[in-house]
């Protein structure tokens, strides 16, 4: 699977889906394979575009259970197999990009609406610029990259549903919460209306 795969996949380029599909072809090229059911794992360490890289190219998707995220806020990813010890551990070097003042100005504007059009245009070739940079890289200059031994984590599981006694909606068995005797979802566990 190319790039564009994942551009599809993603919506738009940038520096994060760039990031992922870098690290999603690294994966690929060791493990020789795209998940077709649960059997490679991919834990990922953040919630960014860089994760929908990974859905798209190796098949690793919250849905079948084997794209588990713990949200550090790192751009760090851990693939294996399913039944072996041995993972692969990548890792975005902290001087690979460095900070670009002028870019995050321009992206603050987009963000926060107030970018004029000339702007908004220098924000998406720079954008466009950071992208193609992470996809032309060497992959030693972008990441380290080791095996580590880990615990296979456990196949995704199905669980009755339950009924919220509150708003009536259903949820998983193992989510339910105990309120003034009755059990209920999370959220209206959580409502600070009673």
């Amino acid at each position: 699977m190319d790039f564009n795969t994942a551009v599809q996949f993603h919506g738009h380029i940038c520096p994060g889906l760039s990031i992922g599909y870098r690290v999603a072809v690294l994966a690929a090229d060791h493990f020789k394979d795209r998940s077709k059911d649960e059997e490679l794992v991919a834990i990922a360490e953040n919630r960014s575009c860089a994760i929908d890289a990974i859905q798209a190219i190796n098949g690793c998707t919250c849905g079948k259970g084997n794209l588990i995220f713990k949200d550090y806020g790192k751009h760090v990813y851990t693939y294996l197999k399913r039944g072996d010890k041995k993972a692969l551990r990548i890792s975005l070097k902290p001087d690979a990009l460095p900070q670009d003042e002028k870019h995050n100005a321009l992206f603050a504007k987009v963000r926060a609406g107030t970018a004029n059009p000339d702007e908004a245009k220098k924000f998406r070739a720079s954008h466009e610029a950071i992208s193609q940079r992470i996809l032309e890289m060497p992959g030693e200059e972008l990441f380290w990259v080791r095996e580590v031994e880990i615990e296979s984590p456990e196949k995704a599981r199905i669980y009755p549903t339950l009924i919220c006694s509150k708003c009536g909606e259903g949820f998983m068995e193992p989510l339910g919460r105990v309120r003034n005797g009755k059990i209920v979802c999370i959220p209206c566990f959580e409502a600070k209306n009673e």
